[in-house]
């Protein structure tokens, strides 16, 4: 018990979680521990650099071509002096062209619209902007609607902005995940800036429009911004897998977590929020995403509560999440991270509970990537040979016990899966001893009633009349005697 205290536990420092730039708001590893505030102004600012540098580089290479075109003297026509110089300003004008063609189409807003033939069919009317719409993609734009009958007009300006959006979206094959997301990211604060000026800085009204407007604009979209194939989210979703089942060895003991299986209601609480964690990725909406973690998070804290008969902290919260994550393996974990970080409503990440089980499961992520021996306590060759399959942390063979716990009946106590286990193994056990003793039975019976007909032939066999000493005192046979008519 004592080697079990002196284990070092998962602890993340809850500075850890906030901004790098100290505004108070929740950071996340894909915007480098930044808030989705400080990483667009951040972006902002790195991307007008970029604009700036690629001018002046443009202009200093116009400028160059301009000297070396002054400072060469005019050949008379018909001169075949006229190929280097012709050689050294097509390789200038098709330098200084490329550059100045880069920066626009990158920036430009022209560059991001398709082919007017695209642009057409985009505009083409009808029941939904898919032909293939799914029913849910069809309910949620009755639910749009309905919604939006009460706001009267501001609503026909909102559904008619939200319509031309994703229509303007759905034909910008071209860009990248990161332009996606900033595309929608200023379609949220555009709409939010003038829904504020609307309800006359009534943050909660502004709030339930935006999650209407994100659950409409994203159910659209869902199909051509999750996992683009621009992005290398579809690998890293198969390595975060493969590195989950290669953990599938960790026990709950490994990462001391402060929850007891054995509990009826623990367990319970521990199936829901692998369910719950699985669920988020058959969700559409990053809302929808995030109710689903919210709902895991609350589902661990309870079941911490309920082991300890005290309120969970932070420090239990983490340990636990992880090993929820290990156990659950989530379908396209690192898609579905970088579909929220990219397209929720910033403010629910900056802040609230969603934003800090969002956090916390960023970092529960992260840590399966880097763990390592010493984050399990356990040496370097013990670590290399679980993972390799060449040992089990189950039963250590040389002591018969558990490493850092106590003996196999000890952890067989609090695992309800191994209890479980042992349970049927000793069943099986069981019944093949009965087993054994039935067919023993049955060879003795199949015995018995191959020697009962002898013995019965046996007990009834009658000597022949010849032989029996007993015909002398029997009368003679009768004669059958003729009467005459």
């Amino acid at each position: 018990m004592s080697q079990r205290t002196e284990r070092r536990g998962i602890h993340v420092d809850q500075s850890d979680l906030l901004c790098k730039k100290g505004c108070g708001y929740y950071g996340n590893a894909a915007w480098q521990g930044l808030c989705s505030k400080c990483w667009r102004e951040e972006y902002q600012r790195v991307r007008q650099k970029q604009i700036q540098d690629d001018w002046a580089l443009a202009e200093k290479l116009q400028r160059e071509e301009e000297a070396a075109y002054a400072s060469t003297p005019q050949p008379h026509p018909g001169h075949a002096s006229l190929g280097p110089f012709s050689k050294f300003e097509e390789k200038k004008t098709n330098e200084k062209t490329r550059k100045v063609t880069t920066v626009k189409k990158f920036f430009s807003p022209s560059s991001r619209t398709a082919p007017k033939k695209d642009s057409q069919e985009g505009r083409t009317p009808s029941p939904s902007l898919s032909r293939h719409a799914s029913f849910e993609t069809d309910q949620v734009s009755k639910d749009f609607m309905d919604f939006l009958k009460n706001l009267q007009k501001p609503g026909r300006e909102i559904h008619k902005q939200s319509r031309a959006f994703i229509v303007n979206m759905l034909s910008k094959k071209d860009l990248s995940a990161d332009e996606l997301s900033e595309c929608v990211q200023d379609f949220y604060q555009n709409m939010a800036d003038r829904l504020m000026s609307h309800f006359k800085g009534s943050s909660e009204s502004v709030e339930q429009v935006m999650d209407q407007v994100e659950k409409f604009i994203m159910t659209r979209l869902y199909k051509s911004v999750f996992c683009p194939e621009t992005t290398d989210d579809e690998k890293k979703d198969l390595a975060t897998q493969k590195r989950i089942r290669a953990l599938h060895w960790v026990t709950i003991q490994m990462l001391c977590v402060s929850m007891d299986e054995e509990i009826p209601e623990v367990s319970e609480n521990v199936v829901k929020a692998i369910t719950d964690i699985i669920e988020m990725d058959s969700k559409r909406v990053p809302r929808d995403k995030l109710t689903c973690i919210t709902s895991c998070s609350k589902q661990i804290f309870s079941a911490i509560r309920t082991t300890k008969n005290e309120p969970a902290s932070a420090d239990d919260f983490l340990p636990a999440l992880i090993y929820i994550v290990l156990k659950a393996n989530p379908p396209r974990l690192q898609s579905n991270i970088q579909y929220i970080t990219r397209f929720c409503n910033p403010s629910r990440l900056m802040t609230g509970e969603d934003g800090y089980y969002f956090t916390n499961l960023c970092c529960a992520a992260a840590f399966i990537e880097k763990l390592d021996a010493q984050s399990l306590n356990l040496s370097p060759e013990e670590f290399e040979r679980y993972m390799s399959g060449q040992a089990s942390p189950r039963i250590n063979s040389s002591d018969g016990e558990w490493p850092g716990a106590g003996t196999a009946q000890d952890v067989a106590a609090t695992n309800p899966v191994l209890a479980q286990l042992n349970h049927n193994l000793e069943l099986l056990s069981g019944l093949s001893s009965r087993q054994e003793s039935v067919m023993e039975a049955a060879q003795s019976l199949q015995a018995d009633l191959l020697a009962w007909p002898v013995a019965v032939q046996k007990e009834v066999f009658l000597p022949s009349d010849a032989n029996n000493m007993d015909n002398d005192n029997l009368p003679p046979p009768l004669t059958p005697q003729v009467f005459a008519g």
